[in-house]
């Protein structure tokens, strides 16, 4: 499987502790943004889609209420979350 096996529970509950504001959603992982206005959570969005395309690795991304940005996190093909879902979590808190 291209984003490897689903993760077992407790690697899964490990990884999520070192995700700071990152929280499970059945299969998923998600974390919001806000910020100041439109514009800003707009660069931001596309600045996850490009970390995303280069990932190929690509997340749920809503923009809400103008200035929130929500994104979610699942590997479809593990059927669930996978260490490719963490890793695309962790790069997306270090780079933006």
């Amino acid at each position: 499987m291209p984003g490897g096996p689903r993760l077992p529970e407790d690697v899964l509950a490990r990884e999520l502790a070192t995700l700071p504001e990152w929280t499970r959603d059945a299969d998923a992982i998600q974390r919001t943004w806000r910020f100041a206005d439109f514009k800003t959570a707009m660069i931001f969005a596309n600045g996850v889609a490009a970390l995303a395309e280069k990932a190929n690795h690509h997340p749920n991304i809503t923009v809400h209420d103008y200035n929130q940005v929500t994104l979610r996190l699942w590997s479809h093909d593990a059927g669930g979350l996978s260490a490719r879902d963490v890793d695309l979590a962790r790069t997306i808190n270090a780079t933006l």
